[in-house]
């Protein structure tokens, strides 16, 4: 308060010091002005301007008497009045200095908090985070207690940008941080490190059991499904988990460690996954495929295998699915399950689509030229089914081949259709309009409701191998197999049978009314030039396998 009052006053006395300054000019001015008149009065008196004619005139014209006064009027008035606009003009400069300095702090509070907050959410990000579990780490090695980091991403979160706007995919995020604020305490922060990608830190004991105990609880804030402008959408979350000693002792270990369990959680049925130092074993080659897999695609290293389909009516190959492998330099041969996710992960999944149908369709070309009137068919993965762009781009490759869309056959899983049941119609409905036919892969292992499925513009359904393998030994399974091709029938629908390893089970599959059969009994997947001698070989005695 001193401080202030002391500059008020030097504000005051500079301000005077300039407003006097012209009162004194007034002053001057007006005692100028007096002489000049007395002057004037006196020649005017007595034909001449003296001491003594200007001392008459003062006395005899009472005139002068209020010119005599106004010097001092002058001077008096500009002395108060300099000091009345001296304190009001400081006052204002010291209001408007006290506002600017104000606005100052608000705005370094507000550009500190855009600095360590997210702008969409208003949950701490990255930099804040990080400073929050450096600061718990300390005092959890004071108190010898633990700390439980969990990395949780929604899974098919691009989908739902791509498909219904960013726009949409940032109200489903509040939303999730609504239902995240909910269930976490006060003292456990809650951080938004990515795009779809959210950070807990819980100052708990690291105790197995009180660790999934939570996992089960943010599981089940997902089963409710989130309404984004009247659309009712489902999403799943994966959850990366580490914890603080056990899994590191500072910061970025124990972040690296979380991100690392989160890869693992998303390959996982369970949808998490607790840090195992297993996990870094294999850590390094999945880093180095995810880069060297944009590559391979260019390079030649990946290949399409072929795996025969049975149909039991015509007792011929009527179809062949196209399965992609990747030969890698280093690593050898590779299944689809160790790079499939890969791409999904790495947006990856579109190119190495669009190089499996291309592939496909070139050879089925090929084939048709040589008299082999054989369908294709190949497997979509949920993130490039639901892409919007999907029949403008197959209706690009189709004018490049001279096939017939009718040879061409597109896998879709049940799970797919589920997360956006409407867009999968839209989609489906664009495929099957081009003469494509659609087959639901993986059939009984999803949630779709009949109501739903007999909307589909689907011409097969092919029955999940989980069923198949045991429907020898499991009178469940066979009931089930069964029901599925009553189903599909009832659908207008022909029904595969994949998994077929042995003669009994072909046999036993003819007899409930299955249409098509495959599997490893018939026939492995196989490169080109192994499935042509084979083909030479088989495909006019087919039915003499069963």
């Amino acid at each position: 308060m001193d401080k202030i009052r002391h500059s008020l006053r030097a504000n005051v006395k500079l301000m005077k010091s300039e407003i006097t300054r012209y009162a004194l000019f007034g002053t001057i001015i007006a005692f100028a002005a007096l002489i000049l008149a007395t002057a004037l009065n006196a020649y005017l008196q007595s034909g001449g301007i003296t001491i003594q004619a200007m001392i008459e005139a003062q006395k005899t014209n009472v005139t002068l008497w209020f010119m005599d006064a106004m010097p001092f009027i002058f001077a008096f008035w500009g002395q108060y009045t300099s000091t009345i606009m001296a304190y009001e003009a400081s006052s204002m400069v010291m209001e408007q200095t006290a506002n600017l300095r104000d606005r100052t702090v608000e705005l370094e509070h507000k550009a500190v908090h855009e600095a360590t907050h997210d702008a969409l959410t208003g949950l701490p990000n990255r930099a804040l985070l990080y400073d929050r579990l450096n600061h718990a780490i300390q005092i959890a090695s004071r108190r010898k207690t633990g700390l439980v980091m969990m990395v949780l991403n929604l899974d098919g979160f691009k989908q739902i940008n791509d498909t219904l706007g960013h726009y949409s995919g940032d109200q489903l995020l509040c939303q999730v941080v609504s239902r995240l604020e909910i269930m976490i305490r006060k003292s456990d922060t809650l951080a938004r490190i990515g795009g779809d990608e959210f950070a807990i830190l819980l100052d708990m004991s690291t105790h197995r059991e009180m660790v999934l105990n939570i996992v089960k609880k943010l599981q089940k804030i997902f089963m409710e499904p989130f309404s984004i402008d009247g659309l009712d959408i489902e999403v799943m979350s994966s959850i990366g988990i580490s914890s603080f000693p056990d899994h590191g002792m500072d910061a970025d270990t124990i972040m690296q460690r979380a991100s690392l369990a989160l890869v693992n959680a998303k390959q996982s049925t369970q949808k998490f996954a607790l840090y195992d130092k297993e996990m870094d074993k294999s850590s390094p080659k999945r880093i180095t495929m995810m880069g060297e897999l944009r590559n391979a695609i260019d390079a030649g290293e990946l290949m399409v295998y072929y795996q025969p389909k049975i149909n039991l009516d015509q007792t011929r190959v009527s179809n062949l699915e196209a399965l992609v492998r990747w030969q890698h330099p280093q690593h050898g041969f590779l299944p689809p399950d160790e790079f499939i996710p890969l791409a999904e992960r790495t947006g990856l999944i579109r190119p190495l689509t669009n190089w499996v149908l291309n592939t496909a369709l070139k050879q089925g070309e090929q084939w048709r030229k040589k008299g082999l009137k054989m369908g294709v068919a190949v497997n979509l993965s949920p993130a490039s089914f639901l892409d919007t762009e999907l029949p403008n781009v197959i209706v690009g490759m189709l004018s490049l081949y001279d096939l017939p869309a009718k040879y061409i056959t597109l896998e879709v899983t049940e799970g797919s259709m589920i997360k956006d049941p409407d867009l999968a119609l839209n989609i489906l409905s664009k495929l099957a309009a081009l003469g494509i036919k659609v087959s639901i892969d993986d059939f009984g292992t999803g949630y779709s409701s009949l109501a739903y499925l007999k909307k589909l513009p689907a011409k097969e359904l092919k029955i999940d191998k989980s069923f198949v393998l045991d429907m020898l030994e499991s009178d469940s399974d066979a009931v089930i197999v069964k029901s599925i091709i009553d189903l599909g029938h009832n659908l207008s629908m022909k029904v595969v049978a994949e998994g077929v390893e042995n003669k009994e089970t072909a046999v036993k599959l003819k007899t409930l009314g299955c249409d098509i059969l495959q599997g490893f009994y018939f026939a492995k997947p196989m490169n080109h030039d192994d499935l042509i001698q084979w083909l030479d070989e088989n495909s006019s005695s087919a039915s003499q396998l069963l």
